[in-house]
């Protein structure tokens, strides 16, 4: 996925800087970064699997810049979100000295965001390959009005540029919400937490004492923070589909992912209902909301003793499992 990258450092043409440290922005676990120089990577990765990804391979990362960070070069692989895209862009070059590398597929937006940044600056030629591009800019150009004024606020609730649902509260978290029961048990989680909304309204039901979040996006997390601010609630920065509760909860409430990138994917969803059915108590029981088309009953089946359609509409299904079946060993 990275083969723009390689022909650009490998052609001369963006200069790789022998020393001092070099930003990438938004890598994804199929990106190879063989090409640029590891001891001089800072890995900048919001998205926990990613993040771990290559942590795991000995990477210096983290989940967002520091304030005061500087860099001799960075290179951002473009996320699909267009606000995201240009505040990442923005970012990168705000924080770096030498050349700013830009790397995205037609798909994620890259022949629009070349176009804008021939408004505001001179690029490098586009070197063209696996349906994207790859240029670069120098660093120290003002791209401030790319950045987020403040915190955006939606429907009364936090969001921020390319989490999930940005740009309004989610209809399909929005239905299951109306669908939980006011007795929910005293310690519920949220796996796929977003920023906050069907935790904020978990937290309005009677009862709840303890409220986990796990949420892998740590941009989407630090809204959570915002919008379900409560002494009872914990919030986890961790990929749902292994996150450990600290103990058995009576209740999981979820709107799982069910795709990444454009390509549909119900194995994620299928993996959240095997972390529900491990963390939930003996009588404990899974709320979820999904797409209508989605097969997630036989895996239901599989992990629960009762599996149940509670409401919905044409576009989404309220599931609820109760008696969570424990996992053979």
């Amino acid at each position: 996925m990275s083969v723009r990258l390689s022909l650009a450092a490998q052609s001369g043409g963006f200069a790789v800087p022998s020393e001092g440290r070099i930003a990438v922005f938004h890598p994804r676990a199929g990106h190879d970064l063989s090409s640029l120089p590891k001891d001089q990577l800072r890995i900048i990765q919001p998205f926990r699997p990613d993040h771990d990804h290559f942590a795991g391979q000995g990477y210096d990362c983290t989940p967002v810049p520091e304030a005061g960070e500087d860099f001799a070069a960075a290179v951002v692989f473009l996320p699909r979100a267009k606000a995201l895209a240009r505040m990442l862009v923005a970012q990168a070059a705000a924080a770096t000295s030498g050349q700013v590398l830009i790397d995205g597929a037609k798909t994620e937006g890259i022949d629009s965001l070349l176009k804008n940044l021939r408004k505001r600056c001179e690029p490098s030629a586009p070197v063209s390959k696996a349906h994207g591009k790859v240029f670069w800019i120098e660093g120290g150009t003002d791209l401030s009005d790319w950045l987020p004024a403040g915190p955006q606020q939606v429907e009364g609730f936090v969001t921020a540029p390319g989490v999930f649902s940005a740009d309004g509260i989610d209809p399909a978290s929005k239905l299951l919400a109306a669908a939980l029961p006011q007795k929910l048990g005293r310690c519920v989680a949220d796996l796929g937490a977003g920023w906050g909304y069907l935790s904020a309204e978990v937290l309005k039901r009677e009862g709840v004492e303890e409220l986990h979040l796990a949420e892998a996006d740590f941009h989407a997390l630090a809204c959570a923070r915002q919008n379900a601010a409560d002494s009872r609630a914990q919030f986890h920065w961790a990929d749902a589909r292994s996150w450990k509760a600290p103990g058995l909860v009576n209740t999981v409430v979820m709107n799982p992912p069910f795709h990444t990138g454009r390509a549909a994917e119900p194995s994620l969803g299928q993996a959240f209902i095997g972390a529900a059915a491990a963390m939930l108590a003996p009588g404990g029981s899974l709320w979820m909301v999904a797409n209508r088309h989605l097969p997630y009953e036989t895996a239901l089946a599989d992990r629960f003793a009762q599996v149940r359609e509670e409401g919905g509409d044409n576009r989404f299904k309220i599931l609820h499992a109760a008696k969570p079946k424990r996992a053979r060993k």
